[in-house]
């Protein structure tokens, strides 16, 4: 599937949330983004299945290149495509997991670190420590990604 049609189709709910946060208070917006969200999260996946589901048997099966052609030579196999597809799709999962978590992470641990140094500010030191690892959860979630992708 194209990705520019698969980018439209998950945007579209999300731009649709845009036109309408403005009327709502933030109880309402708050669950308007939530199931916002998470139809977009559904959307995306029935587009995966169905274009996992529609992919021919052919490419789901391993290509043996070097045996053909010279009998003795060890055994090749190129990777399936749909494999790398979820290698990227959980790559992307895990960077996203992660840089979300770490946004509210940095949230939550900055405002109460700027609370503390406003009152304290010899704690400065020790309020960014605390801000970083929270930061570090993201980073955390390129790694994993990155192992991931090494093994595609």
């Amino acid at each position: 599937m194209n990705p520019f049609i698969l980018a439209a189709i998950l945007v579209a709910p999300l731009a649709t949330t845009v036109a309408f946060a403005r009327r709502l208070d933030a109880r309402h917006l708050r669950r308007l983004v939530a199931s916002t969200l998470a139809g977009t999260f559904v959307i995306g996946l029935g587009v995966i299945a169905l274009t996992v589901s529609g992919a021919d048997a052919q490419s789901t099966t391993p290509v043996v290149a070097a045996a053909q052609t010279d009998p003795g030579a060890p055994e090749t196999t190129t990777s399936n495509p749909i494999d790398t597809g979820a290698a990227f799709i959980g790559a992307a999962i895990a960077v996203a997991a992660s840089a979300i978590g770490a946004g509210i992470a940095v949230a939550y641990t900055g405002s109460a670190a700027l609370a503390t140094v406003s009152e304290q500010p010899e704690l400065f030191g020790r309020a960014m420590v605390v801000v970083g690892l929270a930061e570090g959860v993201a980073i955390y979630g390129l790694i994993v990604a990155v192992l991931i992708l090494g093994n595609v």
